[in-house]
């Protein structure tokens, strides 16, 4: 029985910092990547980090030098490090299980935590 949780979302002011917590069962991590995607409103859902089943990680533009990806494969745990945070920030962040192929990501059905709000403040 495949379960994602995330967690570690809430207020915060621009310019502060958040982690994020994706705890993940009933799959093995190192058969896939693990990625955080995020939906604001009025926006489609994209995605932001991915990290490999080799730990490597994965950006992209806007995050790139605020926001790190990790993880804990011994509690089978990927963390999402914000720093910096900007009001653009504020989403819905939610991670899934992700295949990597042909230089994308691409989600698992049915891989998907239900999400954590996150809001920046000015």
């Amino acid at each position: 029985d495949v379960q994602i949780a995330e967690s570690g979302g809430g207020l915060v002011e621009a310019g502060g910092s958040l982690q994020l917590s994706c705890a993940y069962s009933g799959f093995i991590h190192s058969y896939t990547s693990i990625s955080w995607y995020r939906q604001s409103p009025g926006k489609d859902q994209e995605l932001i980090a991915s990290i490999s089943k080799e730990g490597i990680p994965d950006y992209v533009d806007s995050v790139r030098d605020r926001f790190t990806i990790s993880q804990d494969n011994t509690r089978n745990i990927v963390f999402l490090h914000m720093n910096s945070l900007k009001e653009e920030d504020t989403a819905v962040y939610s991670c899934a299980a992700t295949e990597y192929y042909d230089g994308e990501y691409y989600p698992l059905a049915g891989y998907w935590g239900q999400g954590t709000q996150v809001t920046v403040s000015s």
